[in-house]
This record gives C-alpha cells, structure tokens and sequence, in this order.
C-alpha cells in the first residue's frame, strides 16, 4: 500500500498482518500446531498402543533372545535359573527347616517348583519394569512413540520365558504323580490375569524408576521380603496354623499368593480347594483389573516427562 504525501513524495506502508495481536496459544490454534511430545487423550493413547501392537511383540522377542546370548547355554537359562532356585530352596526350607511339614513330598516339591516359577514371573516383570524407560533413554529420546509400549514388552518378554519353563514344570509335576486333568484347563485364565496384574505393577514401577533410577537397586530387597511373604516356600495357614488368623489371611490375600495357589491348585493333586482362601477367584481378578487399569492410567498421566531432564 502506498500513498503520496504533502510534498510529493511516495511513501510505502506495509500491510497489516492478519495475525496481529494474536497470542502465541492462539496462534498455535490458528494454524494446527500442537506441543512436541504432549500426552494424547487415555482413547487416542490405547489406539497408539494398539498400532503400536507388532512392535511390542517383535520388541519382546528380541530381548528374550538377547538375554542369554553371551551365555554358552543360552536360552536354557530360562528353565534352568528358577529350577535351580528350587532345588537350593528345597534343600533349605523343605530339608533343613523342615518347611514342608503337613504335605508328603510327592505334594511339597511340585508345590515349591510351581510357587518358584510362578512368583519369578510376577518378579521378573517388576524388575524390568524398573528399568523399562531410565534403562532405554536411547529409545526414549530418538522415537516418539507411546512409552507404554517398553514394560509392556518387557511383562509379555516376561511371560514368554516363563511359557517355555511351563515345560520343565509340567515334567516335574507329572513325575511326582500329578497327571494332566480337566483342572489343568485353569492355567490359561490363571496366567492371563496374573499377566494383566504383572503388566500394570511394570507400568507402575517404570514411572517410578524414570524419576528415581536407584529404585532398581533397592526393589531386589523388596521382591525377595514379598516372595518369603507370598508362601513360596511353605502353606501359609499350616505355617501360621498357631498365629492370629488374620495375619495368615492377609498373606494369602495378597496377589502373588492368589496366583501361585491358582497354579497349584490347577497342576498337583494333592493340592486341593481346601487351600484356597474363599472367593479366590473373584480376588484375582480384582488385583489383574486394579493394577492394570490403574497402572496404565498412572503410567500414561506422566507420559510427556519420560525421557527429559
């Protein structure tokens, strides 16, 4: 635009912009522009998951096959790791400390092997939970994609190495007299909700471990008091037959002993409903909903600050 002024001359002025006196907020709405790295709505953030899907199972995979690679044995440190621990707490509890007081040792030992495979799960998934996104700043901070999808990976790599150790346990149990039932039809729900409980308790403990990484050194001690708490190694009510009810029952109550009494009760025998603590059912999945709902929602609400500062 220009115009001529009083004394002949020319003099050009520029256009107004359209976007004058606009706020940089509005000016963002204006023109699409979004924050780099903000935390989608919870929908759209299971959608991305969910699209995300191929890369959590490939990503598991490849962990599961890295784990054991620089080992001569490799990937027979899956079964071998928990059956070891068995045998060394067989010898200490069920020998020694006399431990499996009440059940014949055609019933203790499937029992400890079971309550040891299954609790290194549960242990397994918190561990590289821990480690999930302070463990992968790499990944972190070279991608974007929904950081959930790391422990996850790391609960399902979790599950997969356990499904190859169900064979080891299988044999185990069916040597001490425990033949494949209709009951063994219960694994399946048994492992899918302690997986679920699994997934949410790593997505709970991966955002703790993103803000403090010294977590990981401190949960070892956590997860080893929780497994002597959890009856691995003994029958609750028969252990604690001579101490106040209620404290047996807050131990059988607690999720790692629902789930490992499920499994036993589904592979041994001897291992009958008379174990279990009333509307056991109903109590496992209540924990698989409460900690996978609410671990997912307390993993997402953080979702922008992972892999920054």
């Amino acid at each position: 635009m220009s115009e001529t002024t009083h004394d002949g001359t020319v003099a050009v002025s520029a256009f107004a912009s359209p976007d004058e006196g606009l706020t940089a907020s509005r000016l963002a709405a204006k023109y699409g522009l979004t924050v780099s790295g903000a935390r989608p709505s919870l929908v759209e953030y299971v959608r991305q998951l969910w699209d995300r899907r191929h890369f959590i199972l490939a990503f598991s995979r490849a962990k599961l096959t890295a784990q054991y690679s620089q080992a001569k044995l490799g990937q027979l440190w899956q079964v071998a790791t928990p059956l070891l621990n068995a045998a060394v707490y067989f010898f200490i509890f069920g020998v020694i400390l006399n431990a499996s007081r009440g059940m014949s040792k055609d019933v203790y030992i499937p029992f400890l092997v079971t309550g040891v495979f299954v609790f290194t799960f549960t242990q397994s998934s918190v561990m590289a939970g821990v480690r999930a996104i302070s463990g992968n700043l790499g990944l972190v901070r070279a991608l974007h994609f929904p950081r959930a999808s790391l422990p996850v990976s790391f609960a399902l790599q979790q599950l997969q190495q356990l499904l190859a150790s169900m064979i080891v346990l299988f044999a185990v149990v069916i040597a001490f007299g425990s033949y494949p039932d209709l009951s063994w039809a219960l694994i399946v729900p048994v492992l899918a909700l302690q997986f679920l409980f699994n997934t949410g308790l790593a997505l709970i403990m991966a955002r703790a471990g993103s803000k403090t990484p010294d977590l990981a050194q401190l949960m070892p001690f956590v997860m080893r008091t929780w497994m002597y708490a959890s009856g691995v190694m003994f029958s609750i009510p028969i252990m604690l037959a001579d101490k106040p009810q209620w404290l047996a029952d807050v131990l059988q109550w607690n999720p790692a002993a629902i789930y490992m009494d499920l499994m036993r009760f589904a592979l041994i025998d001897g291992y009958g409903s008379e174990n279990l603590p009333e509307h056991v059912w109903a109590a496992a999945g209540g924990w698989a909903v409460l900690f996978a709902v609410g671990g997912f929602v307390y993993f997402w609400k953080a979702e922008e600050r992972y892999g920054r500062g």
